[in-house]
């Protein structure tokens, strides 16, 4: 029992008329690492503003989350102390969920941080795989939500978004169609071929259907002719018919959307069965060194979008952090070299907090989504736009033309050999020949 004090009044009663809570009395509140986030652990619950993070940290999508973990500690330290939101200052809990490459529990782990976690946003990454499911999840919950590393028209029309409205609580940044041709058609041009018939392995899926139906007529109408080697199905191990039809049409350019595992299949069976092209500039794999490593020589002057780099003249908007220190950062922590995902997970969170910070009240879930939609800002990823689309809500990275080579201090690395699409970056090496 409470013991009276002056008045007749007992200290529960005081706190009530004075306004103040048994949790309000006690200090300054202080942060303590905690599972997968910063948790303010005398801070109200109004002090504490939670980011829900899911990617595909395992299965055959792995290579997406693997700086995944690195990043979320370099936020935490770039926040340790807090930041002023809505007035006040505020700390982050950072809650990781794992997709294990699985699009089904992608809207499992985002319904738990919505419904159990209570998280104010969720960031996700990692192919539409991971992206869309997580999008939609947030968008009838109504919890902004921001994604990345899936391509544009995959993620919109992908959750059959209305043009020119888009979504209230969603937005993403990467690039789309326009941006692959950009970076690929300048290393086409240059590749030497006699013909220019392009072969495309594009499974049946919504990744793969973006690319079959955006960038074929982007191709075609700078003169080039994709032969579409027919629709798959993700998991596929054997590759005969297609290589057997870019065969016969002669294709020496090579272009690409599978998962990792299948291009892994599908490039060494053709190099088993003699289809060797000219030029191979494929998507959505030969991202990460793991990749090159796990072709061997094969790998050899492979060429991607390179839309993060340690060369890209970009820095945090947290704690001025370069893109080369990051990627530095990562490398002596993990043993590992650096990743394109690296930039595009540091800035989920850039821009999660630059969400908080510029609402009234970084609480109001309309106000924050609100906020996402119309900015335009500058960090890590370089400056991104969502107020310019080319949908509401979609900001457009610029991809530069890269190849695999072998490295010095780690086996493989990617050198920019084409900037036509982003000047800023510089060139590190010549276009090669694939395999040469």
């Amino acid at each position: 029992m409470s013991k009276p004090i002056v008045g007749g009044m007992d200290r529960r009663q005081l706190l009530k008329v004075l306004g103040l809570s048994a949790a309000a009395i006690g200090g300054a509140s202080t942060l303590t690492a905690c599972g997968g986030g910063l948790r303010g652990t005398a801070a109200g619950a109004s002090d504490v503003l939670k980011i829900g993070f899911v990617s595909p940290q395992t299965g055959p999508l792995a290579s997406f989350g693997l700086a995944d973990n690195y990043v979320v500690k370099q936020v935490q330290q770039a926040l340790a102390k807090g930041f002023t939101a809505g007035g006040s200052t505020r700390q982050i809990e950072i809650i990781v969920k794992d997709t294990q490459s699985n699009s089904t529990r992608a809207t499992e782990v985002t319904k738990e941080l919505i419904t159990k976690d209570q998280v104010d946003i969720v960031v996700g990454s990692g192919t539409p795989d991971t992206t869309n499911p997580m999008a939609d999840q947030c968008e009838a919950a109504g919890i902004p939500n921001i994604s990345t590393i899936t391509p544009w028209e995959a993620w919109f029309h992908g959750r059959s978004g209305v043009p020119g409205e888009g979504f209230k609580y969603s937005t993403t940044f990467f690039f789309g169609m326009q941006e692959f041709a950009n970076a690929f058609v300048p290393m086409w041009e240059r590749a030497g071929v006699s013909n220019r018939k392009v072969a495309a392995l594009w499974p049946d899926d919504s990744d793969a259907n973006a690319f079959r139906k955006g960038l074929t007529p982007l191709a075609e109408a700078k003169g080039f002719k994709m032969i579409d080697g027919g629709a798959y199905q993700n998991g596929a191990s054997d590759f005969s018919s297609q290589i057997a039809k870019f065969k016969s049409e002669g294709a020496e350019l090579f272009t690409c959307t599978p998962i990792p595992p299948d291009f892994q299949t599908f490039w060494k069976q053709a190099a088993q069965q003699d289809f060797r092209p000219k030029l191979a500039t494929v998507c959505k794999v030969m991202l990460f060194p793991s990749e090159a490593e796990a072709l061997g020589k094969l790998a050899n002057n492979i060429s991607c979008a390179v839309w993060w780099s340690p060369a890209h003249p970009y820095k945090s908007s947290l704690d001025g952090t370069t893109a080369q220190q990051l990627a530095d950062g990562f490398a002596e922590d993990s043993g590992k070299q650096w990743t394109q995902a690296l930039g595009s997970v540091y800035s989920l969170f850039e821009l999660a907090v630059e969400g908080f910070k510029q609402a009234s009240d970084p609480k109001d879930r309309n106000d924050v989504a609100d906020k996402l939609r119309n900015m335009n800002t500058v960090g890590m990823s370089g400056p991104l736009d969502f107020s310019k689309g080319p949908e509401p809500g979609v900001a457009i990275q610029r991809p530069v033309g890269g190849q695999w080579r072998k490295g010095t201090k780690f086996d493989w690395d990617i050198t920019v050999v084409d900037n036509t699409p982003n000047p800023d970056v510089p060139v590190g090496a010549d276009l090669g020949a694939t395999n040469a």
